[in-house]
């Protein structure tokens, strides 16, 4: 059994049920508002696009924004089977539009998502009885034990932890030791960590690149009451296919991170956040700056923004035409 795999089981017992699944919205309430056709004044659109990734982006420190290169495989807990598949299957399908692969019938979950009444107890739980799913010893890995205890203690409707691994480009091998790990005689202290081969030295470029290799999503079912099954869905999508910061100040910016500060804002994934997910995606990884796919994904939300702009334009031209 897998170590997500035998999570989730332990996730299952420990866990009071859940609701069966988190109920739609009323239809009585007001329509959501498309905030993407906000016109921003004051500050130029590409600073405004910035410093929303900056807030919403959390790699680990020193590294570059991680991304799944290993098939996705969603397991989903403690909700009704048909809750949980649609969780699981729209994870899945936002995964596959990016071009990730994802597994099939029968995988091992590397994506965890836990549904449960008591979401600090469960977290304070697993962290402890499994501490090495979380902190995994080995460098540039998770964001470190301020942000585990973060993880624990603050209370959220969904809560996240992510492990990454720096891993060889060329070969996919990992390019960190993992604790205790040595070859050969364990004398030599090239015995202790992995070997990088380096065909030419390059101030601009790295072979080492970030992949995701787990992610822990704990939905905490008392707090979800307001937002519908579809926002729930994606709002997971949003958090574990990418390293979003849990205390980012993202209400300022057309985000399904504010769905459940302002229920009717996104009816799920915004176009920012596509551009957002799409530009992480499609970034060039083996820039050695800490922020070097930041200019991609900027780059990949203007372009959204513009192709909306111009539709709007279109639209406004035909209904004013005679």
């Amino acid at each position: 059994m897998s170590l997500l795999a035998s999570l989730l089981a332990a996730a299952a017992l420990t866990a009071q049920p859940a609701p069966q699944a988190a109920p739609a919205q009323d239809p009585s309430s007001p329509a959501p508002v498309e905030l993407e056709g906000l016109t921003i004044t004051g500050r130029r659109l590409d600073d405004v696009i910035s410093d929303f990734v900056s807030e919403a982006s959390a790699p680990i420190r020193r590294r570059g924004l991680a991304r799944w290169r290993d098939p996705v495989c969603v397991g989903v807990v403690n909700l009704r089977a048909d809750a949980a598949a649609f969780i699981a299957d729209r994870v899945t399908a936002v995964a596959a539009d990016l071009g990730v692969d994802t597994g099939g019938e029968g995988c091992r979950p590397n994506i965890a998502v836990i549904a449960t009444d008591d979401a600090g107890a469960l977290a304070a739980a697993l962290t402890e009885a499994r501490r090495r799913a979380f902190r995994t010893g080995a460098t540039g890995t998770d964001r470190g034990g301020a942000a585990l205890r973060d993880f624990v203690e603050t209370e959220r409707p969904v809560r996240w932890w992510q492990t990454s691994l720096p891993i060889d480009s060329r070969t996919g091998q990992r390019a960190v030791r993992a604790p205790g790990e040595c070859t050969g005689a364990c004398a030599s202290i090239y015995d202790f960590a992995p070997v990088i081969v380096v065909d030419s030295a390059s101030l601009l470029r790295s072979t080492v690149i970030d992949n995701l290799q787990r992610a822990i999503v704990i939905i905490d079912v008392d707090d979800i009451q307001n937002v519908s099954l579809a926002q729930l869905a994606d709002y997971v999508a949003m958090v574990s296919l990418a390293q979003i910061d849990p205390n980012a100040q993202t209400d300022s910016y057309a985000s399904i991170l504010n769905v459940f500060a302002m229920p009717d804002t996104a009816e799920g994934l915004t176009e920012w956040d596509r551009a957002y997910l799409a530009g992480l995606y499609n970034s060039e990884q083996n820039l050695r700056s800490t922020i070097g796919n930041h200019g991609d994904i900027v780059a990949s939300i203007r372009r959204a923004h513009g192709r909306l702009l111009a539709e709007a334009e279109a639209e406004a031209g035909e209904e004013a035409r005679p």
